[in-house]
């Protein structure tokens, strides 16, 4: 069902967004008066499945998951073409020209929302059933709002349209008018919602992902009791579960909507530009096998770039010897000489979350989580901690994480106080997402973001950094969109 949906969304997508995107852009003519497509049943879906399509940024995984990760204290990066822009996150000396702050954050995200106003201004004319139309609407502001709340985790206020017919040049919103906009679009938006598994297909929103939207957007703006609450309502659903093998639960096999611990990916597919890239960047050179993945059959049709997705040998020497979350990260392997090499040490681990041995090139199958069951178990332990220190509740949500990850239980010996469970909530989600794309916000939140690069002896790791600026072709464009302080 997962890639039955792929192609539904994205057939949609590459129908209209030929024909549709100069005139939202621009000035709507025809393909937005009330004689046209969007009238139609399939007509609005085609629009609101290119607004899916936009925030399915498969090709451009890797830079999800690195762009929050090689500037922390668990990713890395070496070599090839990439190095050029990574190196800029990893030593903080990025500038509003970097084309991953326009390509891989910006513009899929006012995509997203450019399209989800379409299907929100022409819902009422389409000819379908009142039922539908409540859920297309609902389904498209719950986009929306999802991809202001990227933004915001990325630059701050941005500007808020939220109609196709706004002036180019428009003010950044407030910080309290986005906070209230992402809030009222989803909450407003749940009741319309199916409950999850009973959505037409896998990837279509339903009250489980969107709460767990509104949870990990809650969390990150530190409103603990609106995330406690919003976490507990994913968890009384009595849907989602942590699959029982940490090490099988990213495999392709196990995809799709039986897998009750995933409420959110970026579904990914062996074709471009439908591929998950990563894996072709953690490959260290020469990769031929590794004793520690022998499941994992490569072959030369794979790509393995130049560039290298590494880890961090601080953070990978965190684990525990016996914790199962080691087991998808290699440290040794051998090469197309024959040769064992040690990847332990220097910085020079890698991630193998992402193998699939149907790679064909660059392009694995694996999709990429947005949102775990594990993430909510931890976002909930997280705020219940900071509302009322560390409450038996909250040790039983982290402990169980840690029991499928096969390490002891954290006890109140271990976390006596609220600062001391804060510290253990983020080493624990540093174990459990790894290459997820986590690790950014992750550290924001703690306060660390600045701090622990500036440990590493990152000298431009300044406080105003812990906002990335505006792209400067949207600074170019718009006249009214201010520049984050410091760039």
């Amino acid at each position: 069902m997962k890639k039955a949906f792929i192609y539904l969304f994205f057939s949609g997508f590459l129908l209209i967004f030929s024909s549709c995107e100069q005139a939202l852009e621009v000035t709507p003519k025809s393909e937005f008066s009330p004689s046209n497509v969007l009238t139609s049943e399939s007509g609005i879906k085609s629009l609101l499945f290119s607004s899916y399509a936009q925030q399915q940024t498969q090709s451009n995984s890797r830079y999800v998951i690195n762009d929050s990760e090689v500037s922390t204290d668990i990713g890395f990066n070496t070599g090839g073409a990439e190095n050029g822009q990574l190196i800029t996150l990893v030593n903080f000396t990025w500038d509003p020209s970097i084309g991953t702050f326009n390509d891989d954050m910006w513009t899929p995200n006012y995509r997203t929302i450019r399209d989800a106003n379409g299907v929100i201004e022409n819902i009422a004319n389409v000819n379908t059933s009142d039922a539908n139309k409540k859920l297309y609407k609902a389904e498209a502001r719950v986009l929306r709002a999802q991809a202001y709340a990227l933004l915001y985790n990325f630059f701050g206020p941005v500007p808020l349209r939220t109609s196709t017919t706004q002036a180019a040049d428009l003010a950044r919103a407030t910080d309290a008018e986005l906070k209230t906009f992402i809030e009222t679009e989803i909450t407003q938006s749940l009741a319309d919602l199916p409950d999850p598994g009973k959505e037409e297909a896998f990837g279509r929103l339903n009250k489980g992902n969107a709460n767990g939207i509104l949870a990990k957007f809650y969390l990150n703006t530190k409103q603990w009791q609106k995330a406690a609450d919003a976490a507990k309502a994913v968890i009384d659903l009595n849907y989602y579960a942590l699959n029982p093998s940490f090490v099988d639960l990213f495999r392709v096999e196990n995809e799709g909507g039986n897998n009750r611990e995933m409420l959110l990916v970026l579904q990914c597919r062996t074709e471009d530009p439908f591929g998950n890239w990563y894996q072709a960047g953690a490959l260290p050179p020469s990769y031929k096998s590794s004793p520690q993945f022998p499941n994992y059959v490569y072959k030369s049709t794979m790509s393995n770039f130049a560039t290298q997705y590494r880890l961090r040998t601080a953070f990978t020497s965190t684990f525990a010897p016996t914790d199962k979350r080691l087991q998808l990260i290699c440290t040794s392997y051998v090469n197309s000489s024959n040769q064992t090499v040690d990847l332990s040490t220097g910085d020079n681990a890698r991630s193998f979350k992402y193998w699939d041995n149907n790679t064909v090139g660059n392009n694995s199958g694996t999709d990429v989580p947005v949102i775990r069951y594990a993430d909510i178990l931890l976002t909930r332990a997280e705020a219940l901690n900071e509302l009322n220190g560390p409450t038996a509740e909250a040790f039983a949500l982290i402990n169980q994480v840690r029991t499928r990850a096969g390490i002891p239980n954290l006890t109140d010996t271990d976390a006596p106080t609220k600062e001391a469970f804060r510290t253990a909530i983020f080493r624990e989600r540093g174990w459990e997402f790894v290459s997820e794309g986590k690790r950014r916000e992750d550290l924001i939140r703690q306060g660390t973001f600045i701090s622990l690069a500036q440990a590493r002896g990152v000298t431009n790791a300044k406080p105003e950094r812990v906002l990335f600026p505006i792209p400067q072709s949207e600074i170019d464009a718009n006249k009214l969109c201010v520049q984050n302080p410091g760039y």
